[in-house]
């Protein structure tokens, strides 16, 4: 976003300044102002050139011929931050994806075995008894029937968990601090939130829950390796609002 403000202002600093009809080459810089003049548009230019290679350089000339004049304007002065802030957002997030998906590319090279282990994990453990399994993925296991209303994503919830990976480390456990969460119920990985919504107010299932709808190519903290398979026993104590 910083990115995107900053060539927005040079594209408005050039508007000031009045290019002609004709280019007139300068070889010599006499004055101060000579060179600070210099200096600025080699500074804009320099901008230009790591934030939008693409620019069209003759409607570039012509915008601010144009907008010097005020005459002949292909967009009207009000649209033109609008224009400009949609072009540098799909921008940036389009390079945001291309990172994302370049560091997901070199994690799975160094996890890869984890990523193995997590699949084989759960092709064994969905034929055991009494494991069901989502168009997702999502397996699940009811630990103990609630009685009481299915969780909707919307609803702020009491629960107990414990979560652990594959090789029975325990990452975080709310049983253990003998503190119950509250939340929104999708405030959580994908899986988990899905989980919650086949349970009933004092339900308890066990999740096991496949890496892509849990942290995938992310590492979070020692115990969650890129690419980890996470298991949750979960309780719903309460639906506090909903």
């Amino acid at each position: 976003m910083k990115s995107i403000k900053s060539l927005v202002a040079v594209v408005i600093t050039v508007s000031m300044f009045s290019c002609g009809n004709q280019v007139k080459e300068v070889k010599s810089l006499e004055t101060e102002l000579d060179s600070v003049s210099y200096a600025v548009g080699l500074s804009m230019s320099a901008q230009l050139k790591s934030n939008f290679e693409e620019v069209n350089k003759d409607l570039l000339a012509q915008g601010i011929r144009n907008g010097l004049d005020s005459t002949n304007l292909l967009i009207e002065s009000k649209e033109i931050q609008k224009v400009l802030s949609s072009f540098f957002q799909k921008k940036q997030m389009a390079k945001m994806k291309e990172q994302q998906e370049k560091a997901a590319k070199e994690a799975e090279l160094k996890f890869g075995d984890n990523k193995k282990a997590g699949e084989d994990f759960l092709a064994e453990n969905k034929t055991k008894e009494g494991v069901k399994t989502t168009e997702s993925g999502l397996q699940y296991i009811v630990l103990k029937e609630g009685k009481g209303d299915f969780v909707k994503a919307t609803d702020k919830i009491k629960i107990h968990y414990h979560g652990t990976n594959i090789e029975g480390k325990v990452f975080d456990s709310t049983v253990e601090k003998n503190t119950p969460y509250e939340s929104l119920a999708n405030q959580f990985i994908p899986g988990f939130t899905e989980g919650l919504q086949l349970m009933k107010e004092g339900s308890k299932f066990k999740f096991f829950i496949p890496q892509d709808i849990a942290y995938g190519a992310q590492q979070r903290g020692a115990d969650i390796k890129p690419f980890s398979a996470l298991m949750f026993e979960v309780e719903i104590l309460d639906i506090l609002e909903k």
